[in-house]
């Protein structure tokens, strides 16, 4: 494991976060993928006002850092990130049950998958396609998630972001530039960062959204592979899907080590135990390869990568 250089602001950091920044953490544990190497520094927060409160020192002290979530839809280096990452664990969520329509407002560590099954234990719809999603509602607002026909642009009702002057605006779907898989911050376009959301919800009865939810959990697990991945490896391609192609080009089972193109689904990348990052990006170089060789589709990368990769992948 690296040690922290003396170029990282080690001691300026731990002047103002003490304890609590910890140093040379190995993220492994921290993703989904269950890979990456060890971060300069890590800092856990638990709300929405400690997140906003650590990202404003983060930017006063111009220390590089990243927000990790739940981990998913993401690869890190095994080289690590040269930085601080802030683990969000603010998780609060609130339902209002009395307005038309109903509302559920969350922070952003919180899991979407969760809220999505809590609004459904008490009757409210309009989420049940994010109950399988794995990852953070900051992380869903960011790269505009959706499943089964349904998205973050069509449910948010308001985002609050931080903004780097250190005011905090609410922003709807429209002022964040919704696309698929993207969003104004993530394309860079718009600076700050998510601290909480609110969604728009219908009323209908437990039962019903219970039904619905069942059933696009059970689609989802008959067609999503089990085991440690990063999500959906690619974007769908217009009028196609990344699975698809990648199965048409004959990769499904392809193996790099302990990392595999899964057989049940093509467009997820499986960690059979000790995958490293080097192993999954030989296999997204030669799925992007053949796809574009056999079907002249270049594949676009749904997950983020984070650390060092050389310049052809830099984020």
């Amino acid at each position: 494991m690296r040690r922290v250089t003396t170029r990282f602001p080690t001691a300026r950091l731990r002047s103002r976060f003490g304890e609590r920044l910890q140093l040379n953490v190995p993220l492994a544990r921290y993703t989904a993928a269950r890979i990456g190497g060890p971060a300069d520094a890590l800092l856990v927060v638990e709300g929405r006002d400690e997140l906003a409160q650590a990202v404003e020192t983060l930017w006063e002290l111009q220390a590089p850092f990243v927000i990790l979530g739940g981990g998913s839809n993401v690869l890190v280096s095994d080289a690590g990130y040269r930085g601080v990452v802030v683990l969000n664990r603010a998780r609060a969520v609130r339902f209002d049950d009395q307005s038309e329509p109903p509302m559920v407002w969350a922070e952003s560590g919180a899991n979407f998958g969760v809220v999505a099954r809590r609004a459904a234990g008490r009757g409210l719809s309009g989420l049940e396609w994010a109950a399988g999603i794995p990852g953070t509602v900051g992380g869903a607002v960011a790269g505009n998630a959706g499943a089964h026909g349904g998205d973050v642009a069509a449910a948010l009702k308001v985002a609050e972001i931080l903004l780097p002057d250190g005011r905090r605006e609410n922003f709807g779907a429209a002022q964040l530039g919704f696309a698929y898989r993207s969003s104004a911050l993530r394309r860079g376009e718009l600076s700050g960062v998510v601290l909480a959301a609110e969604f728009v919800l219908q009323r209908s009865t437990a039962e019903q959204v219970q039904a619905r939810l069942d059933e696009l959990v059970a689609y989802r697990q008959q067609t999503q592979p089990p085991g440690a991945s990063m999500g959906s490896m690619f974007k769908n391609p217009p009028g196609d899907y990344a699975g698809r192609l990648i199965e048409a080009a004959g990769l499904k089972g392809l193996r790099r080590g302990d990392a595999e193109i899964s057989p049940l689904h093509a467009n997820f990348f499986i960690n059979h135990g000790r995958a490293t990052a080097a192993d999954v990006l030989a296999l997204i170089e030669t799925a992007r390869r053949q796809v574009a060789a056999q079907f002249g589709v270049q594949l676009e990368l749904e997950i983020e990568l984070l650390g060092e990769f050389g310049k052809a992948y830099e984020r």
